[in-house]
Order: C-alpha cells, then structure tokens, then sequence
C-alpha cells in the first residue's frame, strides 16, 4: 500500500505578523521575553503569546530557557535572521516612499533653452544635487518649439523655455522669469572685429547659423532686419547644436547669435582665442522666457523639489 503523502501545513509566512517578527529579533538582542517586551513598549504577557503563537505556527520551540533569560533554538534564530532582513527590506521601502512624497528621490525630466541652460539650471542642479541627491535629473537643451511639444507629450515634466505662438497657452502654466539677450559671436579673426562696432547694414552680407525657422530668436534677428527695411539674411545654416554652431563660426566668417550667457562660456571658457563677441550698434532681446509645466499633468514631488529650486534660484538672480 503506497505510503500516505504528509499533509502540509499553510506556508508559516502566511500566519507571520510584523509584532512577531520584531519580538523575536528583540528576543535575541535582548536575552529575555521580558527585556524584549519592555524594548518593544508591550506587556510580557502580550509577548509570551505572540511567542505561542509563532511556535505553533512552526510546530517547534523557539525558546530555551536558561539560568537567567532565554536563548533562541536553532530554529528561532534562522527566523531571527529572516526577521531582520524583512524588517530592513520594510525600513528601506518606508524609507524610499517618504523620499518619494517629499521628493527627494524620483526621476525629473528638465527642457530648457540655451540662456538659462547655461545660467539658472547649472546653479540648480548643484543645488538639487546637495538637497535631494538620489534625484536622477536630466536635462535636454533644445529650443522652445521642440521642448513645449515634450512637454505635452510627456517627455518633459518642465521646462525653462517659451510657449510657442503655435500652441494653445491654455495647455500650460508659465511663470515668467526674464528676457533672454543675445550677442554676435564670430571667429576670433573675423574681418568685422577690425571694424570696431558693427551695424546691421554690415553684418547683413554675411553667412549666418542660426535656429530653425520659427523659434524665437530667429524671428527677432529677422524682425531686427526688417525694422531697419533690410532684408534677413539668406546665407545660412540653421542648426539647433551649440557643437555644430562652433564649429561651423570657428572656420569660416559666419556670424551666429546665442544667448549672452552661451556667448560669454564659449567666447571665454569653451574656446577661448578661437571665437570671440562682435561688438555691435544694436541689441538683440528675444521675448521672455517662463518655468513652464503643462497644466492638466500635476508635478511629481521629485518635479516640485526641482521646479521650487528653479524659481527660488532664477528669482534671486534678478
């Protein structure tokens, strides 16, 4: 007769509480039930039974009495050590949803365009960084036309840009941060510097690298043109990279506008002796820029934390 199989018990997780499990770890720092009791803030008899009841969910002991206090069995310590390991798993994740609701951890996607990509967001990343430093934060450079249609799509949770004429400005929340100037930058031998200060007439003739048709700065350089009945200029690349607009102004006598803040780092910092700011009779302002988010997404608190930061920062340097 084939022999019966054993009938199994319900798995011991299953009838496992929290209570028990910081009993028996306290059980084996402290040496007693009643130690453990006290340390665990409950009556030593709440404790016996919680004891009890571990024990007759495992069908084995997990106590020996000693002289003085207890010791945990072989079979109590094996729990005491599982214990532990789930009682650090639940701190480590009571741990990482506080990070989470206050937003000091998260994912944070920022847009921003070139002027306060290279004057605001460098201070608030740094900032970000000592305040919240488990925050994965990255940041895509790029112009407004690009970065507001991230936005809605949800690839952006904010950004430091314009909403384009082209979109709905009902679609987003924008606080406004300031105007954006931008300078002429060309080659550090370029004929024009030789001139001293240059007027529109003068720059008109020459090759240019500017931003796609219908961003921002290139509708106020070609606004500029047209003010002073002059026609835009027709020679040129347009180009949304920093790299490329380098580049292609360190080799040749193209002429470029960017942002004050990017002329002043490529001019001085990135290249310095190969590119230079052309002095010129006229200014270039581009309509202001805002901390934009997109109205019908509500911002993650990791998202809050970097928006805040932006503002407080971008409102102090005023």
């Amino acid at each position: 007769m084939p022999k019966a199989e054993p009938r199994l018990r319900p798995p011991p997780q299953s009838r496992l509480k929290l209570a028990q499990l910081r009993l028996v770890a306290a059980i084996e720092d402290c040496g007693s039930v009643s130690a453990a009791a006290q340390a665990l803030n409950m009556s030593q008899p709440a404790a016996s039974r919680l004891v009890a009841e571990v024990e007759a969910a495992f069908g084995a002991s997990l106590c020996e009495r000693l002289a003085r206090g207890v010791r945990l069995t072989p079979v109590g310590a094996a729990l005491a050590r599982h214990a532990r390991s789930v009682l650090l798993q639940l701190a480590e994740a009571e741990r990482e949803l506080g990070d989470l609701k206050e937003g000091r951890r998260g994912a944070v996607f920022v847009g921003a365009v070139s002027g306060p990509a290279f004057d605001v967001m460098p201070a608030a990343v740094l900032e970000v960084r000592a305040r919240a430093p488990e925050i994965e934060l990255s940041v895509k450079i790029d112009s407004s036309n690009v970065l507001a249609r991230d936005l809605l799509a949800g690839r952006l949770d904010l950004m430091l840009a314009r909403v384009p004429d082209d979109l709905d400005a009902d679609e987003f929340d924008a606080y406004a941060l300031g105007i954006e100037e931008a300078r002429l930058i060309v080659r550090r031998d370029h004929a024009l510097l030789a001139r001293g200060v240059a007027k529109l007439a003068d720059v008109a003739a020459f090759e240019w690298v500017m931003q796609p048709r219908g961003t921002p700065l290139r509708r106020a350089i070609e606004g500029l043109f047209l003010a002073a009945n002059l026609a835009p200029p027709r020679r040129l690349l347009a180009t949304t990279s920093l790299t490329m607009t380098m580049m292609t102004v360190a080799r040749a006598d193209a002429i470029a506008a960017v942002s004050h803040e990017v002329a002043r780092f490529v001019c001085e910092a990135a290249a310095p002796g190969a590119l230079a700011v052309l002095p010129t009779a006229f200014s270039l302002v581009v309509q202001p820029f805002s901390l934009v988010s997109a109205r019908s997404r509500p911002l993650s608190p990791a998202a809050r934390t970097v928006y805040e930061t932006v503002l407080r920062l971008a409102a102090g340097a005023r």
